[in-house]
């Protein structure tokens, strides 16, 4: 039990705190660029591939809805896209629920 104490008892030599306190902070800010290189990071640069994406799309692209629904485009506003689906179905969507591009050798 006495070695318990001394082991917590400040050091000799008058201050007791004198422990470095970027030591202290150094797995706080480990665990911060952690965060930010595997989650942070690429999920801003698939945003920014989404958001370019959205800007390049064009009248006859064949794209993919966030619902899974497959259409071309034959008509687009500021934010609205009409897709048409189907022989004599046009559909509008709003432009940010365009998950993606599909090549025209896919589906059908």
């Amino acid at each position: 039990m006495l070695m318990f104490w001394l082991a917590m008892a400040p050091p000799p030599g008058g201050e007791g705190g004198g422990s470095n306190p970027l030591m202290t902070f150094l797995p706080f800010i480990l665990m911060i660029l952690v965060v930010w290189f595997l989650l942070i990071r690429p999920q801003r640069k698939k945003q920014k591939e989404h958001q370019q994406m959205l800007t390049t799309l064009a009248k006859g692209d064949r794209v993919v809805t966030n619902s899974g629904m497959f259409g071309t485009i034959v008509g687009m506003k500021d934010n609205v896209i009409v897709l048409k689906v189907g022989d004599d179905t046009k559909l509008e969507f709003l432009k940010s629920s365009i998950a993606g591009k599909v090549d025209q050798k896919e589906g059908s």
